[in-house]
């Protein structure tokens, strides 16, 4: 028997697709225009967070490895790149959401409550896997957890809360199989559990910051002489950047890691986070220099996917309490704020320096393509 030939619309699954935009009446045709747009922009948001989260557990899952084939790493970048056009995509749906009027929109809010966007299973498992922790949660009211937002309106366990604590079971998260990766990179050629290791490392880190102070001292001189407007002023600017240095020399020695032990692993990564940077024009750090610029561009664009949210809301509805409790639009932009998870590699952007200040890589050779 001949297989049926495939039509578009059976592919796409088009007519049950299109049968799901009926809200909570039932039938859309008892809906209003703005109500049934509101309902199709969630909808994709929410495809395009299915989206992100197969593309970044493809890239999971290639960090988690032993050993990552350097074959690898140009995938991984390709996907952290549409990670971020996924999100630039979604921002761009809240310019659509403005058109709707706040009479429009406040003619149907009270369906929505206590739903609120927070609910949105995907995007807490975008955050979970990641590896935004707990405890860097903001409450979203007076929850114990932020799963207790995520059950049923009886206090019953959701399909929701169930998809996130699988998502919350499946360790590592990306932050740590990729910190782990990159806590392995060669530091001027020596590789981590080697004799010498710690004492490269800490060589590394000394010589980084003797280029950092000659790069402030020339910044500070500047700012006394064209920048200050008193003398006071000009002592403003000097203990400004007296202090950038201090807190260099206090993040790259890893002062604010209370184990002994643990705080090796971090100095290790921090150094190992600057050393790809300063270096990336090595063939062998080429790639892991565009893997650091994927997960700053991705956590970038959805930080502004937050921000935008926010915005929108605010010029929509002011600053209301949100439909599921809570602090609304302050609540949005406090997120928008605090959800970084790629905090190590975010700081390494305020340290790096002028090429002809950076410490030159020792076993340069060590770095270059295989056969040279």
């Amino acid at each position: 028997m001949a297989k049926p030939k495939p039509s578009y619309w059976d592919y796409i699954r088009v007519e049950d697709l299109l049968a799901l935009q009926s809200g909570l009446d039932g039938s859309e045709d008892r809906l209003s225009d703005d109500e049934v747009r509101f309902i199709v922009i969630h909808q994709i948001d929410e495809l395009w967070f299915k989206l992100v989260l197969r593309e970044l557990t493809r890239t999971r899952d290639l960090f988690r490895r032993e050993y990552v084939p350097e074959t690898g790493l140009a995938a991984a970048a390709a996907s952290l790149r549409r990670v971020a056009m996924i999100f630039g995509l979604a921002t761009d749906h809240f310019a659509l959401m403005e058109t709707m009027r706040t009479t429009a929109y406040l003619a149907f809010r009270d369906k929505l409550s206590p739903a609120s966007g927070f609910q949105s299973a995907q995007m807490r498992e975008i955050e979970v896997l990641l590896g935004l922790e707990a405890g860097e949660r903001l409450a979203f009211g007076h929850e114990a957890s932020f799963l207790d937002a995520l059950r049923g309106p009886d206090g019953t366990p959701s399909p929701a809360e169930q998809r996130v604590r699988r998502r919350m079971a499946d360790r590592p998260t990306l932050k740590e199989a990729v910190y782990a990766w990159l806590a392995r990179t060669p530091i001027d050629g020596s590789r981590p559990g080697s004799e010498d290791d710690e004492a490269a490392v800490r060589d590394f880190i000394d010589r980084f910051l003797a280029g950092h102070a000659a790069a402030l001292a020339r910044a500070k001189d500047h700012a006394a002489e064209v920048q200050a407007l008193s003398g006071p002023d000009a002592e403003r600017l000097r203990a400004r950047y007296d202090r950038e240095l201090a807190d260099a020399r206090a993040f790259l020695n890893a002062e604010d890691v209370a184990d002994a032990g643990e705080r090796a692993k971090v100095r290790r990564l921090r150094a190992a986070i600057l050393f790809i940077e300063t270096n990336r024009d090595l063939p062998l750090l080429s790639w892991p220099g565009e893997i650091l610029d994927g997960l700053i561009a991705a956590e970038q664009a959805m930080l502004v996917f937050r921000q935008r949210h926010a915005r929108m809301v605010e010029r929509v509805i002011g600053r209301r309490v949100g439909t599921g409790g809570s602090a609304g639009v302050e609540y949005l932009d406090q997120t928008a704020l605090a959800y970084r998870v790629f905090k190590e590699i975010w700081r390494t952007r305020t340290l790096l320096l002028d090429p002809q200040l950076a410490p030159e890589p020792k076993q340069r050779e060590f770095y270059g393509l295989r056969g040279e």
